[in-house]
């Protein structure tokens, strides 16, 4: 049976950060774990369905792999969510998300914990994001307290071990038949307590700060493109490594411009002579004016492509077209004169249906139409 897209089965777009995919399958997996569905045969698969794709989403290469090529580049990865629940892919699942849905990691921490990742909305021009351009932004964010390092101490002391946990930052808790480890609800995991708070951050160990970032757009990004700046997140907790900070793409809508992936359409509004006999306009691209050749006999709605002139994708391949819808825009405030003028020159056509093939087909369907209804 062909594999579900791991997007939705987890239900998250393909922007999702990293902590909105790690929530998604904790949701699922509380709600579809078989100890807690012992009489939902489907419990189990559903289970087991999340967790091959939080083990390919929840990983940077292979989700990298996964957005690329789909499941044809993550085949070799993603064996264990459908083998069972004793693999080594699921206990790395297991420790890093599933243990902390009944409120344990399966262990301490090695280390001070990560940041947390910031995202931030840029809105971009078209022009911006075809051509590429080097934007400051303004960022909200914390960093490591600069009186204590980090440390959330006060100078010259030093954080305590915790009484609860004695250190390990976990306590056992029972649930249930489950026996699991719980972070230590007193120092919250840190294995360390603090009694003598630094007075700049109040033993926090980090202080809000706006950053100013300079951030490099390459060219060809589109709505739904992120960027990321890696350790421009929030600083870590006891002087932790700070997370990542997401930038992500939203063009704006343009007055001509139209984007479709590597194509562009605009409307290019022509008069009644020169659909009729043709001519030459100047059109506008994104890279200056070029000429748009108007056949004669051009019909309102025709589509013209000039090739070359659309966007270059950002993951690479040529540039696409600029496809120029012509539009007929019948003339408006005419004099007498114009009038008249207008009135001989369509009694000339009158009665010639050499000259409007598309009216004349019309209406013969419309002969033939009322015709059956009446024969």
């Amino acid at each position: 049976m062909a594999k579900r897209d791991y997007y939705k089965v987890l239900g998250v777009d393909d922007a999702a950060s990293d902590p909105e995919i790690k929530k998604a399958f904790r949701r699922i997996a509380m709600k579809y774990h078989p100890d807690r569905n012992p009489d939902d045969e489907n419990a189990g698969d559903k289970f087991k369905e999340a967790q091959e794709a939080y083990e390919i989403l929840g990983n940077e290469e292979k989700k990298a792999a996964y957005d690329r090529f789909g499941h044809a580049g993550v085949d070799g990865n993603a064996g264990a969510g459908a083998g069972g629940f004793d693999g080594a892919g699921f206990s790395d699942v297991f420790g890093d998300v599933f243990g902390d849905i009944f409120g344990g990691g399966g262990g301490r921490r090695s280390g001070p914990a990560r940041g947390s990742d910031l995202r931030y909305d840029l809105q971009l021009d078209l022009e911006d994001a075809v051509k590429g351009k080097t934007i400051q932004i303004d960022v909200p964010t914390t960093v490591h307290c600069g009186t204590c390092n980090g440390s959330g101490t006060r100078r010259g002391s030093s954080p305590k071990t915790c009484g609860s946990c004695g250190g390990a930052g976990q306590v056992r808790m029972a649930q249930g038949f489950f026996s699991v480890q719980q972070t230590c609800p007193q120092c919250r995991g840190r294995g360390q307590v603090i009694s003598d708070p630094c007075g700049d951050c109040h033993g926090r160990g980090v202080n809000e700060e706006r950053k100013t970032l300079s951030v490099k757009i390459p060219s060809g990004v589109d709505t739904g493109d992120r960027i990321r700046l890696a350790g421009k997140g929030e600083a870590g907790p006891s002087g932790g490594p700070a997370g990542d900070l997401y930038v992500q793409m939203h063009v704006r809508d343009h007055a001509i411009f139209v984007r479709d992936g590597s194509h562009l359409h605009c409307e290019v509004p022509i008069s009644f002579a020169q659909a009729a006999l043709g001519g030459e306009l100047e059109v506008p691209t994104l890279s200056g004016k070029v000429k748009l050749k108007i056949p004669s006999e051009t019909q309102s709605g025709k589509l013209l492509r000039l090739r070359g002139k659309g966007v270059a994708p950002v993951r690479g391949g040529g540039a696409g077209d600029l496809l120029c819808r012509v539009v007929l825009e019948t003339p408006v405030n005419l004099s007498a004169q114009q009038r008249e003028f207008l009135e001989t020159f369509d009694k000339s056509l009158a009665g010639k249906g050499k000259h409007s093939p598309r009216t004349t087909r019309w209406f013969n369907g419309v002969k033939k139409f009322f015709d059956n209804l009446t024969g």
